[in-house]
Order: structure tokens, then C-alpha cells, then sequence
């Protein structure tokens, strides 16, 4: 797991990596694991080789608007692309991915809506995808 531990050796706020460094990393894998180019992914996508080179690299945060167009050039979705950076999230933090398909209360202290499972505390990582 080299790229996690480039995650957390990135990270300027500790043990936790910044956002744009955990979707860099996600897209970063996904085309390479595609075969594809950084030339061939940014034109399908409409944005430069240049800018998707930066994003990769967590240089610069992409809209939500162009990490769509590139999930899409990706032949993915925004929320399978969220789910990844979730598990990321997760992998780096050393925490447990939690089940997002459950309806999370207001009130953290509350029982889920079927009553079988409390919410779980703040300090678990909560991210829709």
C-alpha cells in the first residue's frame, strides 16, 4: 500500500490527508489501471493535460463539475468515484468504512431508524457518495 503511505506522508494536517490529495490518488489509480493517458483522459474530459496533471497530484481542487467530467472520461460516476475516496479515507485514517445506505440521525446519541444499530460517534468518518 505505497500510495497510502504517500498519503499520509503528503498530508500537512497530520495523520489525515487533504481531500484533494485522497482524489488525486483515486483518479491517479483508476487511469493507470485503465492504461490510459493523462493526454487522452484530459481531452475527454475537456480540461488540460496540464490542470488533470495538477489534480493528480493534489496540486489544485477540481470543481465538482470537473470531477465529473472526469470520472465520465473515466467511464465512471461521481458517486462510485466518492465511495473510492471514501474508502481512501478510511484506509488512511484507520478507521471502519461505514454503511452510508443507512439513514445517519441528527442526534448521535440516536438508535438508526430501525432500531437495531446506534449511529456511530462523531469520530468515525462520514462522507455521502
Amino acid at each position: 500500500m505505497l500510495e497510502l503511505q504517500k498519503l499520509q506522508q503528503q498530508s500537512v494536517s497530520g495523520p489525515v490527508p487533504l481531500l484533494r490529495d485522497v482524489y488525486g490518488t483515486v483518479l491517479r489509480r483508476e487511469r493507470r489501471r485503465q492504461r490510459r493517458t493523462l493526454d487522452d483522459v484530459a481531452s475527454c474530459a475537456g480540461v488540460s493535460l496540464q490542470y488533470l496533471s495538477e489534480i493528480e497530484r493534489g496540486r489544485k481542487e477540481a470543481s465538482s463539475e470537473i470531477l465529473a467530467a472526469i470520472c465520465t472520461s473515466l467511464g465512471s460516476g461521481l458517486a462510485a468515484f466518492l465511495a473510492a475516496a471514501h474508502r481512501e479515507f478510511a484506509a488512511v485514517e484507520r478507521r471502519p468504512v461505514l454503511d452510508l445506505t443507512r439513514p445517519v440521525l441528527p442526534n448521535s446519541l440516536a438508535a438508526a431508524s430501525d432500531g437495531t444499530q446506534p449511529v456511530p460517534p462523531p469520530s468515525s468518518i462520514l462522507m455521502a457518495a
